[in-house]
């Protein structure tokens, strides 16, 4: 009889015959599916010699869900996570109106998956509008349940609204006042502006305001980097990077920035190095004479111009660095540097990462953001190595094992039934699974036959247009169905 996967405390144990419930999603979904799971069931077929087996349960959410049930997202489909850990997912509708803003959301909050895991990498052949897309080799490691996608939001012009507005204007009226056109007078100063010059007279409230609550955790920090810093140890990355805009929003984004490097400093100090210790380390080796205070000065060019207070600052955090991780992190015996073979700690703000990512991809290995800067950067990545239709998703609570493995591309309803579109990223996010599950040889073989149906041309229309654009008349285009065939035959 076929038995659900299971959680000890030296991880997932995962039986010969694992159960793994699946929501195979709506418009382009089921297409996706059929030719997806096949891929499944052959590499593991192949890896093991029938000696492994998954028993696929069948599960509802979106518009299938709603039209047999009533219900966009039943009890009976989080139980089923809830009991057998892992599953799968395709692309889900978000239903219009009220009740659930997105099915995908309600998702990751419900079974706490924290971690948004969205791994990068460009297979050859793929179309890709940068020149090096083969640079592009990235994790990203989204927090997934807090930040603005908390979801709490309250509409304009409404009680709840207003409540808030009133509540900070009485109890924070020097913050109340950066929320510029949140009383009556601002929008009648702004009615005479405009009719100064001649402008339209104005039909919407002064006091109409959205309000939307960024909350950041130092517990929802700690649990997202914790994750991201052990999943680089483990797969011998080169550097974790904390991405935020913590320069403008110090206390969400800031805070992240801090409460991340506290992380790395507590849990993993003799694995890790952070890039500013990385100076203070290198400056010391390459002069060991070197006072305190001179290499302050070599850290922060702008030393000189400092008070005295953040020169003693500076030059306390030279000393405590070199008296607390010289002896594990510098020289060893031979005199090689001990903390260049260890994981880099850095941060990076969001909106330079942006650019960086694409200029200097090589840069980045393992990013570690919060929840909007991932979602941005997710989608950005995607499209350096053929786009989101490609692109794997997994959402994971390491502590518990939960986790669904899921399309990052949306419903596609106008190609839906017509067996066309490119199942890839369900494909890969299988692959996950299968690795996540510890089935490594079948993951490999996913990979494997990817790689050979791509290098053989042997793509879907969305890539079959981009080569043919690019001048490659030797492409041949492949339905949905053929290309999972394409895949299993080049394993």
């Amino acid at each position: 009889m076929p038995s659900t996967i299971s959680m000890t405390p030296s991880g997932l144990n995962v039986p010969n015959d694992p159960i793994l419930p699946f929501i195979e999603g709506d418009g382009t979904g089921p297409d996706i599916w059929r030719a997806s799971v096949r891929v499944f069931d052959a590499a593991v077929a192949k890896a093991y010699g029938g000696k492994r087996k998954i028993t696929w349960q069948e599960v509802l959410a979106g518009e299938k869900a709603f039209n047999k049930t009533g219900n966009w997202l039943p009890e009976e489909t989080l139980a089923a996570f809830r009991k057998c850990l892992v599953g799968i997912k395709g692309p889900l509708t978000t239903p219009i109106g009220g009740g659930i803003r997105s099915l995908n959301v309600a998702l990751r909050q419900m079974l706490d998956l924290y971690v948004c895991l969205r791994p990068v990498r460009w297979f050859k052949g793929v179309p890709s509008p940068v020149k090096r897309p083969q640079d592009c080799d990235m994790v990203i490691f989204r927090e997934n349940t807090e930040d603005i996608y908390a979801g709490i939001e309250y509409a304009a012009g409404t009680a709840e609204s207003q409540k808030i507005l009133d509540f900070w204007q009485a109890t924070f009226p020097k913050e109340f006042a950066k929320i510029r056109f949140g009383t009556e007078k601002a929008g009648k100063d702004w009615q005479a502006m405009l009719e100064s010059v001649g402008g339209p007279k104005r039909d919407i409230a002064g006091t109409a305001v959205g309000i939307g609550i960024k909350a950041v955790s130092a517990l929802g920090t700690e649990r997202l980097v914790h994750s991201a810093i052990a999943y680089a140890l483990k797969e011998k990355r080169k550097s974790v990077a904390l991405v935020h805009k913590g320069n403008i929003m110090k206390f969400t984004e800031g805070a992240f920035k801090d409460w991340g490097y506290k992380v790395a400093s507590t849990y993993f100090r003799n694995q890790t190095v952070t890039e500013r210790e990385t100076w203070i380390l290198g400056n010391k080796e390459a002069n060991p004479n070197l006072s305190a205070e001179d290499n302050a000065k070599m850290i922060d060019p702008g030393y000189d111009m400092m008070t005295p207070k953040q020169k003693a600052d500076i030059v306390a955090e030279v000393t405590g660095v070199l008296s607390s991780i010289w002896a594990s992190h510098g020289p060893d015996s031979t005199g090689q540097s001990k903390w260049k073979k260890m994981l880099l700690i850095k941060d990076t703000i969001a909106d330079i990462t942006l650019q960086q990512v694409l200029t200097r991809p090589k840069d980045f290995d393992v990013i570690a953001t919060l929840n909007l800067n991932g979602d941005y950067l997710s989608d950005a990545l995607a499209a350096q190595i053929g786009g989101i239709g490609i692109a794997p998703g997994a959402n994971i609570n390491y502590v518990t094992g939960h986790a669904i493995f899921e399309a990052t591309h949306g419903t596609a309803p106008k190609y839906a039934n017509l067996d066309q579109v490119n199942p890839g990223s369900v494909v890969l996010s299988g692959e996950m699974m299968l690795r996540y599950m510890g089935w490594t040889e079948a993951a490999d073989l996913i990979i494997k036959g990817m790689d050979g149906a791509i290098s053989a041309k042997t793509v879907t229309y969305d890539f079959e247009r981009l080569m043919k654009a690019e001048g490659d008349t030797q492409v041949k285009k492949v339905k949905c169905s053929e290309f999972g065939d394409a895949v299993i035959g080049n394993m």
